[in-house]
């Protein structure tokens, strides 16, 4: 059985639930690909793959240009509410400067609400997921090809796969078992990540690397487009220079990524990062809120869509524990 996450829609075709009416379900779920689902034998509930509707996509991806009806996902998926989207992408062909640069400015966001959005690819994408997950990050994975084990692609990366969805992350793809993976799959993938991600962050990429077919697709979607400098004379400094002469952000320090993701940042002097992996729903988004922003008690109970009562019970915990100050109506972290 494949599990249906969000709401369901009506058929354009004859105005039945989707699910009632299998000759119009394709419509919204692609049924053809699901005759060929099956559940591998070394899967648990939490890695099968299910379907996710377009009514419970984050709103980066709902709103997005001509967003699919459905996406195939296996693990967490989408992350809670006030969780920020970081698309990293890069070079097939990494050098030691772009690795470490990737991982110091992903480390430096542990603690912070933010999920590392990328393609799975050989190379900056995999760096960015690996370090991502030593840093408690959620990670969001776009493989280009089905989610299928077996299927995965590039193979060298399935036991990251394996791992992005047992830290409660998930993997995402349009494409059923049997499609087959190619060149012609990763453009649609890249729009994907572009559509779903607040912002885009390219670490080393050559003149004709596909990463800047992604921050292209960012810039058109009104994404925050950020790039990480390198040396001069380096090949693979070629993108990332354009692009800040283009007008995007520099990416020097975990603080430029968490100012472009709308995080207040004072330099040298850090807000207090507070892992939330472990909460409840409500209690992730409350710190999630208060990092943010100062956050009324009133705004976050409409924001929520919770009973005041299970509100004020939380904001009352989290003080107790010390994460959070209440002042005057006025919520922040401690």
């Amino acid at each position: 059985m494949i599990a249906i996450i969000g709401p369901e829609k009506k058929c354009r075709a004859c105005y039945t639930r989707a699910s009632s009416h299998g000759a119009c379900r394709a419509f919204f779920i692609r049924a053809r690909y699901l005759i060929h689902h099956r559940m591998t034998a070394d899967s648990t509930d939490a890695e099968a793959i299910g379907i996710v509707l377009r009514g419970a996509y984050p709103p980066t991806l709902s709103n997005m240009d001509s967003p699919p009806a459905s996406l195939y996902v296996r693990g967490r998926f989408p992350a809670p509410d006030g969780q920020r989207y970081l698309c990293v992408v890069g070079s097939r062909r990494w050098t030691r400067y772009g690795k470490d640069a990737a991982h110091r400015i992903i480390s430096g966001l542990r603690g912070y609400p933010i999920s590392i959005v990328s393609g799975l690819a050989v190379g900056i994408d995999s760096i960015a997921h690996e370090a991502a997950l030593e840093a408690g990050l959620h990670c969001v994975a776009f493989p280009g090809s089905s989610l299928e084990w077996d299927e995965i692609y590039p193979r060298e990366n399935v036991g990251l796969a394996r791992e992005i969805v047992r830290a409660g992350g998930a993997l995402l793809s349009q494409w059923g078992q049997g499609y087959p993976t190619g060149k012609w799959s990763f453009p649609a993938r890249n729009i994907l990540m572009a559509g779903l991600s607040d912002a885009v962050m390219v670490v080393e990429a050559g003149r004709r690397s596909g990463s800047l077919m992604t921050a292209q697709h960012a810039e058109k979607q009104g994404r925050d487009v950020l790039a990480v400098p390198g040396p001069i004379e380096a090949a693979n400094s070629y993108g990332p220079h354009m692009l800040i002469r283009r007008g995007a952000g520099l990416a020097a320090s975990a603080d430029d990524v968490l100012e472009a993701l709308g995080f207040p940042v004072v330099r040298g002097k850090r807000p207090r990062a507070i892992d939330t992996s472990g909460m409840d729903p409500l209690s992730a988004a409350i710190i999630a809120a208060a990092l943010r922003e100062e956050a009324t008690v009133s705004m976050l109970i409409e924001r929520s869509g919770a009973r005041p009562s299970a509100v004020s019970e939380k904001l009352s915990l989290l003080e107790l524990k010390g994460l959070i100050i209440i002042e005057n109506g006025v919520v922040s972290l401690a």
